[in-house]
């Protein structure tokens, strides 16, 4: 039997996109095959999703249409190696993985056409901001049929292999960056006096409400901190000590050493 889509790794990210796939109905559960090394992961596509799950990634490969790589990037080379005899002639390989190019991709599946992806965490609640560029032998047909998995889950462009790397700092890691500067708002909020459940909802809620503004105003993100902004008021005076402090290089400098670390993770 041939399915139409194998997810070789049935992680979290794995997850979103197999929901957000069966929710849009461009695939049904019946037509898709996944695989991961953790039993517990196997379960929960079967139990929650109806989607068949093996423990043989080699299978996955040999009886799916496309094949999505939801593996971490340390352990993709073994994997493509042991399946590259097998894998399905007619495939196409989608690749999540954060720093493998599709070169290193095509060396074990030449001449079939690889579009390499990178999706973030809030794919999960069905939020997530993804970039794909395509391999050697992907053509415009094959980003569209990549763009269908995804769309379901969040917003996608489209990108040159080479700007990846920069993406995963961006966007890839940027949900992290937001986390932390909540973590530390609800921290400062305690430290001023609050209860810490309290300062933890209206953390959140600002956060949650200032997404909204940046996605839905025609303002851009300087236009919008401005009309916040009151002169000589509370939101100047922290504006003001984070610019003494160098928060701007700070941030711009912390973006471009993720996005070293990913091409470390390539040349590996």
């Amino acid at each position: 039997m041939t399915f139409e889509l194998g997810i070789i790794g049935a992680g979290n990210m794995a997850e979103a996109i197999a929901r957000g796939v069966l929710k849009s109905g461009i695939f049904t559960a019946s037509q898709i095959l996944a695989t991961d090394v953790v039993a517990a992961r196997r379960d929960l596509f079967q139990q929650s999703l109806g989607i068949e799950c093996v423990d043989d990634p080699v299978r996955v490969g040999r009886d799916s249409r496309v094949i999505l790589l939801a593996l971490k990037p340390q352990t993709m080379n073994a994997l493509l190696a042991s399946m590259a005899e097998s894998v399905n002639p007619g495939a196409m390989i989608v690749s999540i993985a954060a720093g493998i190019t599709s070169t290193t991709i095509e060396k074990y599946f030449s001449p079939r056409p690889v579009v390499r992806t990178m999706p973030n965490t809030p794919l999960m609640v069905g939020l997530g901001a993804v970039a794909m560029a395509p391999g050697k032998f992907a053509t415009s047909a094959h980003l569209d049929q990549a763009r269908q998995l995804f769309e379901g889950v969040g917003k996608v462009v489209e990108v040159r292999e080479d700007q990846l790397d920069a993406v995963t700092a961006l966007s890839g890691s940027g949900p992290a960056y937001f986390f932390f500067l909540v973590e530390q708002m609800v921290k400062a909020g305690v430290e001023m006096g609050l209860d810490p459940a309290i300062a933890h909802q209206l953390a959140t809620q600002t956060a949650l409400g200032a997404g909204k503004m940046l996605v839905d105003s025609a303002d851009s993100p300087a236009e919008l901190r401005r009309k916040v902004t009151s002169p000589n008021g509370t939101t100047q005076a922290a504006i003001e000590y984070m610019h003494s402090k160098e928060f701007e290089p700070m941030v711009v400098d912390a973006l471009k050493a993720a996005e070293r670390r990913g091409k470390e993770l390539g040349a590996k």
